[in-house]
């Protein structure tokens, strides 16, 4: 309306020498908000999730555990933080006490965070969460690197990938192993780092502990 009120006063008070550029200026102006408005829609995958069972599923879900960064990752890290929460959330939400101290039980934690900017083509962010090798020769364990600093601003996709381990806290066998992990235009809710983490935590845990070793896709 602003902008019509102001053409029209320039059209009426000025010679036809001056209204060509003006009107030339409003056309071209209109023509180019449209484009602006445009932007790539935003993509988000279905989180794929492998998970693992050991040898005694009776002592899964329930009992105080604690949620710690896997061996190599310092627990202090700003961003082991948001994972650390969203998968203390769900673990509650499945009978477990989760316990800040001493537990029969802990969950360690790896994440994998990395940009990929165009076709084949990803590079780590930066280092993020360390890990422990997988029990049941699944993978999950192969000294991942992330970078949890990057947003995912600029373009390309941003990938996370989340991984934990339930054991005894005395030691031994795992008790139960998981991954999950999906990827999001950086345009995205999800490229954000703390949606990422309570989108991946929701779909490793849901129907927790899960069919040991099957694959499944969780929109």
């Amino acid at each position: 309306m602003i902008i019509h009120r102001l053409a029209s006063r320039s059209l009426a008070a000025c010679p036809w020498g001056m209204g060509r550029p003006l009107r030339a200026s409003l056309l071209a102006l209109a023509l180019v908000a449209p484009l602006a408005a445009c932007t790539t829609p935003a993509y988000v995958s279905p989180v794929e999730v492998t998970r693992f069972t050991g040898s005694a599923p009776n002592l899964l879900g329930s009992g105080p555990i604690a949620v710690r960064a896997a061996p190599g990752q310092p627990a202090d890290a700003a961003d082991y933080a948001v994972f650390q929460t969203a998968i203390g959330d769900k673990l509650a939400e499945i009978g477990y006490t989760v316990a800040g101290g001493d537990a029969a039980q802990v969950a360690e934690i790896r994440v994998e965070r990395f940009v990929q900017q165009g076709q084949g083509s990803s590079s780590p962010v930066s280092v993020g969460i360390g890990g422990s090798t997988g029990s049941w020769g699944s993978g999950l364990g192969g000294g991942i690197g992330i970078n949890l600093g990057g947003g995912g601003g600029g373009g390309g996709q941003v990938g996370t990938r989340l991984q934990v381990m339930i054991r005894p806290s005395v030691g031994g066998d795992a008790l139960w192993e998981g991954r999950a992990n999906f990827t999001a235009s950086a345009n995205s809710d999800y490229a954000d780092r703390r949606a990422a983490a309570e989108r991946l935590a929701d779909a490793l845990f849901a129907g927790f502990p899960g069919r040991s070793g099957e694959t499944i896709e969780v929109e």
